[in-house]
């Protein structure tokens, strides 16, 4: 265990699961007072006796605004003014041409994955980050870079995550800092259909490092964005997490 986060306070949306359990597991080894949120109390509480250390939970949908403040305000009373928010939660409720998408699941991919990160930020900025400062990151994605063939409705709202970032980090500077994560391919039950079976092992071929992304990979990273001794001078960036895919190395052999 080591105390790089000692004194701080983490909300992370998400954190029962994949990623976002990842994310609070390293946060709490380090010191950190966590809370965890997601909808489903049950999975929330089960993360948090495997979490450990100073780790709480509130439920909530992420989406709806009643349980956003909710969430914030036991996350003051319980552990203290919030110097850290992970918005980590996302769905992908289509799959195929954007040109194609109907308007309901249009609809909840841009409010879970970009309306929910904005009014989290604001909930919680509103909820004394103005005053005392803090770290913001956003969990965005490698495809937010890039164009797809079945992901585009989701890519895009991680595009638009990734200027969202860039525009709030201009706006809550000096005292608040804002940045991004865009993985590739984790290895979560949220990707599970992209990863599972032989077809883990034919994409990890198509990336130098050879394998997979885990949830502590993005959890390390996510680490540095949030310790102010590592990254005090780093704001509005977005760091591509993605075993090198991006770069175009197709591996032979």
């Amino acid at each position: 265990m080591g105390n790089r986060l000692e004194g701080k306070v983490a909300l992370v949306t998400g954190g029962s699961r994949g990623i976002g359990k990842g994310i609070a597991k390293l946060f709490a080894r380090e010191g950190a007072k966590v809370m965890i949120t997601s909808r489903k109390a049950e999975s929330c509480e089960e993360a948090a006796k495997e979490i450990g250390g100073t780790v709480d939970f509130e439920p909530g949908h992420i989406g709806k605004q009643e349980d956003m403040e909710r969430v914030i305000g036991a996350t003051s009373d319980r552990l203290g003014a919030i110097d850290i928010l992970v918005n980590n939660a996302a769905t992908n409720p289509y799959a195929g041409p954007m040109i194609d998408v109907d308007r309901a699941r249009w609809d909840k991919t841009l409010e879970i994955n970009m309306t929910a990160p904005m009014f989290w930020t604001q909930g919680v900025w509103q909820a004394g980050m103005k005053e005392t400062g803090g770290s913001i990151l956003n969990i965005s994605s490698v495809g937010g870079f890039h164009t797809s063939p079945i992901l585009g409705v989701y890519d895009v709202t991680k595009a638009a995550l990734i200027h969202m970032t860039k525009q709030l980090a201009a706006e809550l500077g000096p005292k608040t800092r804002v940045n991004a994560l865009a993985p590739g391919l984790i290895k979560t039950d949220f990707a599970r259909v992209l990863w599972e079976g032989e077809r883990g092992g034919e994409v990890a071929k198509a990336y130098p490092l050879n394998r997979l992304g885990e949830p502590d990979d993005v959890a390390k990273a996510a680490l540095y964005f949030c310790d102010d001794s590592a990254s005090g001078w780093v704001t509005g960036q977005t760091l591509i997490l993605d075993g090198g895919g991006s770069i175009g190395f197709k591996r032979v052999g």
